[in-house]
């Protein structure tokens, strides 16, 4: 059996070819470090629409992103937008409304399942305002009987002045003092008998105003 002995020339091209991937080997780690190392090229597009490209971040482009490419034409990173501290500020104030509109929006639904839970239907609402108001009556009757009291008790105040009419002063001055105390009685319960039937028109436009959101929450159903 004859064996061939390898030549100077066969032995220079294993050589060779060795060395080409030797080289390779170390070249693509080296090329990743150089455009790692190197500038990249800024790409955004502006206000105007305008595609613009720059070695460096882009005046135009700072309220908007911007794409750093390496040299090969890939996504190195993104540039979020730079903002000044007025901006700043104003986007602040914006995303501090949007969540303050987020929760007023959060609290409408909320109180209107509450609602739909309270008042069924209609005939439950008509029952509480029917409640609500006769508990108003009932005090506007009392004051009032209250009032014809106080009235009767002037009355008869009147009558004892009689004695004192040409003049007043001379009145003892207990009589004085009731008469005062009359009238000053008089004018609370007339005040608050205002502030009652003020209260009724209250709850009527409080049930009014209810009965149209539950008109509509009624119809979603």
């Amino acid at each position: 059996m004859i064996r061939s002995v390898p030549t100077a020339a066969t032995a220079c091209r294993h050589c060779l070819a060795g060395a080409g991937l030797l080289w390779l080997a170390l070249a693509a780690p080296l090329a990743a470090a150089q455009e790692k190392n190197s500038g990249g090229i800024y790409s955004c597009v502006d206000s105007k629409g305008r595609r613009i490209t720059s070695d460096r971040p882009i005046v135009d482009c700072l309220d908007r992103e911007q794409k750093e490419l390496g040299s090969s034409g890939t996504v190195r990173r993104v540039v979020p937008p730079s903002y000044t501290a007025e901006e700043r500020a104003r986007l602040e104030e914006q995303r501090r409304a949007e969540e303050l509109e987020r929760s007023r929006l959060a609290e409408e639904r909320r109180r209107e399942r509450a609602l739909l839970i309270r008042y069924p239907n209609q005939a439950m609402h008509d029952k509480e305002r029917a409640e609500a108001l006769k508990q108003i009556d009932e005090v506007i009757e009392a004051v009032k009987k209250r009032v014809t009291e106080l009235g009767r008790q002037r009355q008869e105040i009147d009558q004892e002045l009689e004695f004192y009419q040409n003049d007043p002063k001379k009145a003892p001055a207990w009589l004085q003092r009731k008469l005062e105390d009359n009238v000053q009685q008089i004018q609370v319960q007339n005040r608050f008998l205002n502030d009652q039937n003020l209260e009724k028109q209250r709850v009527n436009a409080r049930f009014d105003e209810e009965l149209v959101k539950l008109r509509a929450l009624w119809g979603k159903k």
